[in-house]
């Protein structure tokens, strides 16, 4: 095993109700003037924001608001907050919502902590030294930005999508109250589901060594997801099911999952990102359609780690050999995605890239890099175009 820093220094408030306590939580952690940040409208058709407001109103906190926010958030957005939350003499930020919403909260906290232009930090020009406290209503079980400490950002102009990972913007609470992700629409409850399993397979591929307990954890986690996802098809107001997976969707990207190991490949994140700047797509979407072949095309680099997957989270019968075990559990795995109708390939999400587009896409993907990605076999651009144009 390698030796780690384990850093999870965000409040957990979980259960029925437990958005009444944003307020007092905000006073807690020495606000007292917010920017309520959050993204459409069904936050506020479903009562949530009210009951909020009502929460700082309690609490004594006043507040000013910002709506808007899309998924694959966007720097304009970002700047507008920046501009607000100074006039205003803001000094915490409240997210209501999923993970776009916390990701622009945390980018808006970067923006107010630090001198420059805020997307200096999403270019790896600078790294930020601090950020404005950030608390969150979740609302979507998926990205676990909640507890973990980064941020992706789309600029739009270029179609560029990047992502800051720095301990500051850790938030320091947050409100998971699963009855909040009941009235999600079955395809983004299966996105989040995706997404969730897909932070913890980043981390499990890895090209190092593993600890017994953080492997078995990681296994248990998607094995939990999986099965409770197939309950949330049939029954999504199934408060045990909603409560698993919102769990599970925190500790997945907390870092838990990647004790002791070299912190796994992301390859698969980066290729999405390019895939998502370019064509806007649903993020779980956008990985499961490329995980398959990426996975196709990386296995017989970490064999070992893709026979475990197979057997331990797939529950897949030994084949002949190791290679026919990994396949089937490649196989079986898109299986489970069209299951709950996640798409397994870029057909099936629905994008088409030209020739350009494709090499565009490798091109940025390997700028974004610095040339290489991913730990299990190290990609350049011509893998990463043979990835993307196989995916189709």
């Amino acid at each position: 095993m390698n030796g780690f820093t384990y850093y999870t220094p965000t409040k957990v408030v979980f259960g029925r109700g437990t958005e009444s306590q944003a307020g007092a939580l905000i006073r807690e952690h020495g606000g007292s003037r917010a920017l309520l940040h959050y993204g459409g409208g069904s936050a506020e058709r479903s009562g949530l924001l009210n009951r909020v407001r009502r929460s700082l109103e309690e609490a004594g906190v006043t507040w000013v608001e910002l709506g808007g926010v899309v998924p694959n958030p966007r720097l304009s957005l970002v700047y507008q907050g920046i501009d607000l939350c100074r006039k205003e003499g803001v000094d915490f930020i409240l997210a209501v919502g999923g993970g776009s919403v916390i990701d622009s909260a945390k980018a808006i906290g970067y923006g107010m902590a630090n001198e420059g232009d805020v997307w200096d930090f999403y270019e790896f020009i600078r790294k930020p030294k601090a950020c404005l406290p950030v608390g969150s209503v979740v609302t979507i079980a998926a990205a676990g930005s909640e507890m973990s400490n980064s941020s992706v950002i789309t600029k739009e102009e270029g179609g560029i999508k990047r992502g800051c990972n720095n301990d500051a913007g850790r938030p320091v609470f947050a409100i998971m109250n699963p009855e909040l992700t009941m009235t999600l629409p079955p395809y983004q409850t299966a996105c989040g589901c995706a997404d969730i399993l897909m932070h913890t397979m980043e981390r499990y591929f890895n090209h190092g060594a593993n600890m017994e307990l953080t492997g078995g954890l990681a296994e248990s986690l998607m094995r939990t997801v999986m099965r409770n996802s197939h309950i949330l098809m049939e029954d999504p107001g199934n408060y045990d099911a909603r409560a698993e997976v919102m769990w599970a969707g925190s500790l997945s990207h907390n870092g838990l999952t990647g004790c002791g190991t070299d912190g796994g490949d992301w390859a698969t994140h980066r290729l999405e990102h390019e895939l998502g700047g370019m064509f806007d797509v649903a993020h779980g979407a956008g990985l499961t359609a490329l995980w398959g072949t990426w996975a196709r095309y990386v296995y017989k680099e970490r064999p070992e780690r893709f026979v475990r997957f197979a057997r331990n989270v797939l529950q897949v019968k030994p084949g002949a050999d190791d290679e026919e075990t990994i396949l089937n559990g490649i196989s079986a795995m898109e299986d489970y995605y069209r299951s709950i109708g996640m798409p397994v390939n870029l057909r099936e999400l629905g994008v088409h890239p030209t020739d350009q587009q494709f090499r565009e896409l490798a091109r940025k993907c390997s700028v974004a890099a610095n040339d290489s990605l991913g730990v299990v076999k190290k990609l350049h651009q011509a893998d990463m175009e043979a990835i993307y144009r196989a995916a189709l």
